[in-house]
């Protein structure tokens, strides 16, 4: 299934899926938060560090199949497929956004 996405969105998940990523400030905004797993990551340098650091854990591919918006805020339903216990898993990307970028990014099972 395709999933349209906003270029900042479809950003962070080609970023996630292991693109480069310097343009990590172009779809979050500098006070950025991200919670993930019970951790807390707050801005672009912690965001940055979140994403490279479980890029070198795990091999993994973040697909959307769904998502639903209220405003700023949205959820990307995903399935996520790789090398880590209990994949394939859906995960859902609970997303605020400021200014159309990333403002908060909350991911639960």
């Amino acid at each position: 299934m395709s999933v349209s996405l906003s270029t900042p969105i479809a950003t962070y998940i080609a970023i996630s899926n292991g693109a480069d990523d310097a343009p990590l400030a172009e779809c979050f905004t500098a006070d950025a938060r991200v919670v993930d797993e019970g951790q807390t990551h707050q801005g672009i340098a912690a965001i940055r560090a979140w994403l490279r650091d479980t890029r070198r854990q795990f091999e993994y591919h973040v697909a959307p199949t769904d998502v639903s918006r209220d405003g700023d805020k949205m959820v990307i339903t995903t399935t996520v497929t790789g090398d880590f216990p209990g994949s394939p898993v859906q995960l859902f990307h609970h997303i605020e956004l400021a200014d159309e970028r990333i403002q908060s990014l909350e991911i639960t099972p």
